[in-house]
């Protein structure tokens, strides 16, 4: 199975901005269904953006416009970069893969967390003043 490990979170003010990595290993990313998920304390993992292996992102209607996914194939790399942050953006930041959602051709639009299988340990996101 792919590895993920993400990194790039920290502390920022309000309207402040932050790029997140999530560095693949063992596989090529490239084949995969993945997604940034994000985790604030006492809430549920919820899915801000998903991707296919062609490249088409879906975003969740509390990051659209603010935060913009690509994917980097030479570098075998998921980046997240996150514009305009505010307070409610706090949370734990994950990446995800999986590649059943490509297998079974339901890897477009937001996906649940329960669809992924491969999940990185998260990087944690900060914004106050």
């Amino acid at each position: 199975q792919v590895r993920l490990m993400e990194s790039g979170g920290g502390s920022v003010q309000p309207g402040g901005s932050l790029r997140l990595s999530c560095q693949a290993s063992e596989y090529n990313i490239d084949v995969y269904c993945v997604g940034w998920f994000r985790q604030a304390p006492g809430k549920e993992r919820e899915g801000i953006v998903g991707m296919t292996p062609s490249g088409r992102t879906t975003y969740a209607d509390s990051v659209r416009g603010r935060f913009t996914m690509s994917r980097h194939d030479t570098n075998n790399t998921l980046l997240l970069e996150m514009n305009s942050l505010q307070p409610e953006d706090t949370a734990m930041y994950y990446c995800a893969a999986d590649i059943r959602l490509v297998v079974s051709g339901q890897c477009s639009g937001l996906k649940s967390p329960d669809d992924f299988r491969n999940w990185g340990r998260g990087t944690q996101v900060t914004v106050s003043s």
